[in-house]
């Protein structure tokens, strides 16, 4: 869409303003809300985009049951890339998806007991490492081996650079320590090795590719020279992972290669080596999505907030607000007040715990009760703050479903 169609972003509050008072009773805030209209053409668009390549869902980025459900039943979606062991358990346990894979390391031993002490969920959800101590944790908590536990390679994938006489800089997610081939090959053989393990898979994920917003306004140079790293990052990631895939080849048969994210789907899925890509933000388009040349993904996220005092001409203020986005300190980390079009953060005040003062000429047209809607920078976070998310069809709520704290999934 659009970002600056405020007329489109006034229809969004004539809708959700309307379904409010359609509801049964007041919404508790903030009120949580998905527009399901959004959420299922930004679904289409990601597929469309992977070109027939599976598309395993971020759990991170969604972090409600029911959403991820709708995902996977759309065709072209397949498994979930889950962020802890927990969690990873729990989605096995509830049927929500019988192929997990964990993200990241994990030295959670409570989770890993459980997962050693059930065959069905280590038949389920396979464990990601990159580090001989990443298997030692697994042992510690274990005291037979017959149920084999399936783990993938994370390996590195931040663009390398090595300038003449100097030491070799990275640009990307700081990650993996197995940054060479003859790394990746020696922990692939410790795996191997040990019985109690399966090697089933590696992820590659080009963070400096799939995360970094290339076509900002105002920033001309800076896009500019995001695309030119973004390019680089392709080229050589096509070369490296061509080098360990070969080597690795004579050792193992791998089940996956996952790599990529919503911002990098085109060039994830071109590379022979991947048999699968990941995404999750695409489905919700937080803010931190809105500057790419690549997608423009439909906003489907909102919380709203009641408008508590009107201070003055141009001004109200209203009650809570400070949901900032993990990451660098920075103003894209903000919310942003969203529907109606026409208001903004003030720069002495931000986004407050307590109360946010918002300035504009929507303003004036405000009354103390009005909600007003904003869109986190960083999509799946603001459902931390919250049991429930309404889901909007059309002009009306259509269902209420628990986010990941409202089954107890926190932390």
């Amino acid at each position: 869409m659009d970002h600056h169609d405020t007329s489109a972003r006034d229809r969004l509050w004539a809708r959700l303003t309307g379904a409010a008072a359609a509801h049964g009773g007041p919404l508790s805030t903030p009120a949580m809300v998905v527009d399901l209209d959004a959420f299922d053409a930004n679904a289409a668009d990601l597929v469309r985009r992977a070109a027939g390549t599976p598309i395993r869902v971020a759990s991170k980025s969604v972090r409600v049951p029911a959403l991820l459900r709708r995902a996977l039943a759309t065709d072209g979606f397949a498994g979930v890339l889950a962020y802890t062991l927990r969690e990873a358990l729990w989605l096995e346990e509830h049927d929500v998806s019988d192929d997990v894979v964990l993200a990241y390391p994990t030295v959670d031993r409570g989770a890993l007991q459980r997962l050693v002490e059930s065959p069905s969920a280590a038949a389920h959800v396979t464990l990601m490492v990159d580090d001989v101590a990443h298997l030692d944790v697994v042992d510690a908590v274990r005291s037979s081996r017959a149920v084999p536990v399936r783990v993938a390679l994370d390996v590195d994938a931040a663009l390398r650079i090595a300038p003449r006489d100097r030491q070799i800089s990275t640009i990307g997610p700081r990650r993996s320590p197995l940054h060479r081939v003859d790394d990746v090959v020696r922990l692939a053989r410790a795996v191997l090795d040990r019985p109690g393990f399966h090697l089933v898979g590696v992820m590659t994920y080009e963070g400096q590719v799939a995360g970094v917003p290339d076509d900002v306004p105002g920033q001309r140079l800076r896009s500019s020279v995001v695309r030119r790293i973004k390019h680089a990052s392709v080229d050589q990631l096509a070369v490296r992972r061509a080098e360990v895939a070969a080597a690795l080849r004579p050792l193992v048969d791998l089940e996956l290669w996952n790599a990529g994210g919503t911002g990098s789907l085109e060039s994830t899925v071109a590379d022979p080596v991947v048999t699968e890509a990941t995404a999750g933000s695409g489905l919700l388009g937080p803010t931190l999505f809105d500057h790419y040349r690549a997608f423009d993904p439909r906003p489907a996220a909102f919380f709203g907030l009641p408008v508590v005092r009107r201070p003055g001409s141009g001004v109200v203020t209203v009650h809570g607000g400070g949901l900032v986005a993990s990451g660098p300190a920075n103003r894209d980390r903000l919310p942003t007040p969203w529907a109606p079009a026409g208001l903004a953060l003030t720069g002495l005040e931000g986004a407050g715990e307590v109360q946010t003062p918002l300035t504009g000429a929507a303003a004036d047209r405000l009354r103390i009760g009005d909600l007003v809607w904003f869109r986190h920078a960083k999509s799946g976070e603001p459902f931390e703050h919250t049991d429930r998310v309404h889901l909007l069809a059309g002009d009306r709520f259509v269902d209420e479903v628990s986010t990941y704290r409202g089954e107890g999934l926190v932390g």
